[in-house]
């Protein structure tokens, strides 16, 4: 933390006052992420071990701004350190801007809008700057070839099938993989492949897009970036929109290289399921193999992407026991527990104060989960946090320091997080959880707006947040 706090101040000349993680224990990446701001300045910083993906980022964040994108300025770098500084985004991904700003299916206008300015700002990155990248820097591979082909595969073979009990012949399967990869490869792959683009990794700012972790980019072939993102599995895009992008995409697409919509075409559907595999083998490794439950929460909608590629699509290339494996997918009970239609799960969150009033089940459903926060140090004790809340960055900046407030919250959404998926996949339609403190005021407020950002932007969900205690304050 002490070399982002010192690349910070080298840059802006004046010290961060508020250190904020942006990454918790339950995420994907190993990369720490760290909001550093003071009154007037805030910026990213990442440590991350990883030398040759940092090196990567960088070189590429670099050469993308000289052809004038939306990407971070690199503010600072200590690479001997593991560490860069970056420009700050805000909060507001595409992810979250579409779940908010839906109803099922009906997405709104300026959600499209803003899909449409991405995929049209997606070729600039293919063609216009990846003509020429620096593709010596790319980690762990130079171009989605054969070998990068067969660790996505694989991946999903070993970490999903395996692990969801999808029986299947090796052999058989392995001889679909080879025909699949060998079909891929016969695409042009002379262009730059994000790797990651999807609604996760694009920030907004006053409705136009910047985009993020393209680290792990290659050379590769046209379709496999915006197949990632039509077919974003939580994004559940519905399929008249996914086919509205993709017409737009090829528009754009068109006026950099001379394509053929027939030809695209051709190879687009490949490179979706080999996109669809390789999120798969992801949601298996962290779900099943590293026991975390919400990540199996992707699942259904990966399910739901699949049979309706089984259903309206032909590749061109036979892969029986593949497509067997998938029709095993969506037909497995063990999966269908997990890919029960769950409309409208409404997870009720309360903060309140031991001495005073109590959340009520309003819902008759029993009560959910009561947590006690008082193990917790207490910063009300302090007089300098005395009239501030659990939403307030000095309060929050003081809890995060605690070892305490990381493991209890750690526990508490590995607790909530199973409960969600039960719930959901049994069809309940109401949870409460409530935290409680000595004054209603810090503590339980904090891990209440903790725990309501955890699940805020997860479909068919709900979250409603109430602070008992700063209600009874007229707050």
């Amino acid at each position: 933390m002490d070399v982002l706090k010192k690349l910070f101040e080298q840059y802006f000349h004046s010290g961060a006052e508020r250190v904020q993680p942006l990454q918790g224990q339950l995420g994907g990446s190993g990369r720490n992420i760290i909001r550093l701001s003071n009154a007037t300045q805030s910026a990213i910083g990442i440590l991350y071990a990883v030398r040759e993906e940092n090196v990567a980022f960088l070189e590429f964040s670099r050469h993308f701004r000289k052809h004038g994108l939306p990407v971070p300025e690199i503010y600072a770098e200590a690479l001997r350190e593991d560490a860069y500084l970056e420009q700050d985004f805000g909060d507001t991904t595409l992810f979250e801007f579409l779940s908010k700003n839906r109803t099922g299916a009906d997405i709104r206008s300026d959600v499209v809008d803003v899909y449409r300015k991405v995929v049209a700002t997606l070729p600039r990155f293919q063609v216009e700057a990846g003509l020429s990248v620096n593709y010596k820097v790319c980690y762990p591979r130079s171009s989605f070839d054969r070998q990068s082909i067969a660790w996505d595969l694989n991946y999903f073979k070993y970490y999903f099938l395996r692990l969801a009990g999808i029986p299947f012949n090796e052999q058989a399967l392995e001889r679909d993989f080879s025909r699949l990869t060998k079909f891929l490869l016969t695409a042009d792959h002379d262009y730059f492949l994000y790797r990651d683009f999807q609604s996760r990794n694009i920030m907004l700012q006053d409705g136009y897009p910047f985009f993020l972790d393209y680290q792990g980019g290659r050379k590769g072939a046209l379709h496999y970036d915006i197949a990632s993102l039509l077919y974003d599995a939580k994004a559940d895009l519905p399929p008249e929109l996914r086919q509205h992008l993709l017409d737009h995409y090829l528009e754009v697409l068109s006026g950099f290289v001379d394509i053929q919509r027939d030809a695209f075409m051709q190879h687009y559907y490949a490179y979706v399921y080999v996109r669809i595999m390789q999120a798969m083998g992801a949601y298996g490794f962290r779900g099943f193999y590293e026991r975390k439950p919400h990540f199996l929460q992707s699942v259904p909608y990966a399910l739901k992407n699949i049979r309706w590629l089984l259903h309206n699509t032909e590749l061109p290339v036979a892969l029986p026991t593949l497509l067997d494996a998938f029709k095993s997918m969506v037909g497995s009970e063990k999966l269908q527990s997990l890919a029960t239609e769950t409309n409208g799960l409404s997870l009720r969150i309360f903060s309140f104060s031991f001495h005073g009033l109590h959340p009520k089940d309003e819902s008759g459903h029993g009560g959910g989960f009561v947590f006690d926060c008082r193990s917790v140090p207490n910063p009300g004790r302090e007089e300098r946090y005395r009239n501030l809340t659990g939403k307030d960055a000095p309060v929050i900046e003081y809890l995060l320091q605690q070892e305490a407030t990381h493991e209890f919250f750690a526990n508490v959404a590995s607790l909530v997080d199973s409960s969600v998926l039960a719930y959901q996949s049994r069809g309940f339609k109401n949870l409460m959880v409530s935290f409680g403190c000595t004054g209603g005021q810090h503590r339980s407020v904090y891990f209440a707006e903790q725990l309501a950002n955890h699940f805020r932007g997860k479909a068919s969900m709900d979250v409603v947040v109430r602070h008992l205690g700063l209600e009874s304050q007229g707050r």
